[in-house]
């Protein structure tokens, strides 16, 4: 039976205002409780389950940046693991039927990511940042509280972007900087991090339609299991930033800007997405150079209407 009343916490952030729409197109007749509540506070989480009895919630809400939550890793760990104990105890106790799933990472397999090899669910989490090791224990207690009766799936995104996400990303700084030199607004030179490693990138809305799918097959998954969203296709980070400068018609001096480059980094990353596949029917359906194109003209927007 599909979900009649559905919870997304982080409806608001840059995820969450693609997975609205998606909802909506999934499950037309379907209750969406989208106002924000204070996750941290285990009494207010509570309520908000006890006045929305969802039968399902889709829990987004997280510091996401990987940089935010190394400058203040105390309040990255209170919402990323604190809050999602707290989501996951009031959806056990307030509303037992109801199905949980959790946006975690692809990030958390870390250092696992040195095989060289695409990573399926069943790598080693590893993480090699604070974000990663938030979004870790979260994960994993998650899965022990399966064991208890949560109706769980947590799901591992691997890195994705599309319109609307912050220049705290690495396709969405390339992005803005690129606009800015196609508007004439800054001079013709691009600060960036490391260009060599590989990612596995992900449009956003692929990210969405398989978290709608997770909601709507959810009695083919077993509770407590982990799916992977991944194109399995990783690229390397200047291509990426050679194909907005394409799209944009500009050239620049690319300047490699020290505060960019992370503590530590891997050379490749990518994800088997092979059991989504199977038990979701899940597939990126949108082209990558749809995605820069897309992404491209939310910023030239942007920076033409600061």
């Amino acid at each position: 039976m599909p979900p009649r009343r559905i919870l997304v916490t982080g409806a608001g952030g840059f995820v969450g205002r693609h997975l609205l729409p998606a909802l909506r197109t999934a499950f037309p007749e379907a209750e969406l409780h989208t106002a924000p509540f204070e996750i941290t506070d285990a009494d207010i989480v509570d309520a908000a389950i006890d006045a929305a009895r969802p039968d399902a919630v889709v829990h987004l809400a997280a510091v996401a940046a990987i940089t935010a939550a190394r400058l203040d890793p105390g309040h990255a760990w209170q919402v990323n693991l604190k809050g999602t104990l707290n989501v996951a105890r009031a959806v056990l106790h307030r509303a037992p039927g109801c199905t949980l799933l959790f946006a975690s990472s692809a990030d958390i397999y870390g250092a696992s990511f040195r095989t060289g090899a695409p990573l399926n669910e069943g790598a080693l989490p590893a993480p090699l940042n604070t974000y990663a090791a938030t979004k870790a224990a979260a994960d994993l207690a998650l899965g022990a509280m399966a064991a208890e009766g949560l109706r769980v799936i947590r799901v591992r995104p691997f890195n994705h972007t599309g319109p609307g996400q912050a220049p705290e990303f690495v396709v969405a700084a390339f992005a803005e900087q690129v606009a800015r030199v196609a508007a004439g607004l800054q001079p013709p030179v691009l600060r960036v991090g490391a260009l060599e490693p590989m990612r596995d990138f992900l449009d956003v809305r692929d990210v969405c339609a398989g978290y709608a799918l997770c909601l709507a097959r959810f009695d083919t998954v077993a509770p407590g299991s982990v799916l992977n969203l991944a194109s399995g296709q990783p690229r390397r980070v200047g291509d990426v930033l050679a194909a907005l400068m394409a799209a944009a018609g500009i050239q620049a001096e690319i300047a490699t800007d020290a505060s960019r480059l992370r503590p530590t980094d891997i050379p490749i990353a990518a994800g088997d997405a092979s059991l989504a596949r199977r038990l979701l029917g899940w597939a990126p359906a949108i082209a990558w150079e749809q995605t820069i194109a897309d992404v491209l003209a939310d910023w030239q927007t942007r920076v033409g209407n600061p």
